[in-house]
């Protein structure tokens, strides 16, 4: 499970550190991606697998699910740690992600984001007290 938020720079070339943590469990393989919200997405290769399996279980006719496809797999990467453990962001995935010199890496359970500090802390605006949390869980079921 991937859990915590780390501050990392991302240098000239594209480069970002994935914490210790992380890389353990990334490993077998791993997948970069554009993804929602306006952030990156790093999955294992087996959590893109179970995505990649949903998205072929979608109707084929329905062009939401076409058009959902061909976004997550044209803007998809395959990923390489190098010995400092680092992983080379392309530029379309920086661009998408609004990256500059900084980025936030957060374990969201299944994958790990890669966030622009400042749209991470637009994303936390509604849960920023006690009260707000609280009424963004109102009505699930958790």
């Amino acid at each position: 499970m991937f859990r915590g938020r780390y501050t990392h720079t991302v240098d000239a070339k594209g480069r970002v550190a994935i914490p210790a943590k992380f890389r353990l469990q990334l490993d077998e393989g791993a997948v970069l991606a554009n993804w929602m919200d306006g952030c990156a997405a790093i999955f294992t290769r087996d959590s893109f697998d179970e995505l990649a399996a949903k998205l072929a279980a979608l109707p084929l006719a329905n062009d939401n699910a076409r058009r959902l496809s061909r976004f997550i797999f044209s803007n998809a990467f395959d990923l390489e740690t190098d010995a400092q453990g680092r992983v080379v962001l392309p530029a379309s995935i920086r661009e998408w992600a609004g990256l500059g010199s900084e980025a936030l890496v957060v374990g969201q359970r299944d994958h790990v984001e890669v966030w622009n500090p400042e749209r991470w802390a637009e994303s936390q605006q509604p849960v920023d007290s006690p009260r707000d949390l609280a009424a963004q869980m109102s009505g699930l079921v958790i």
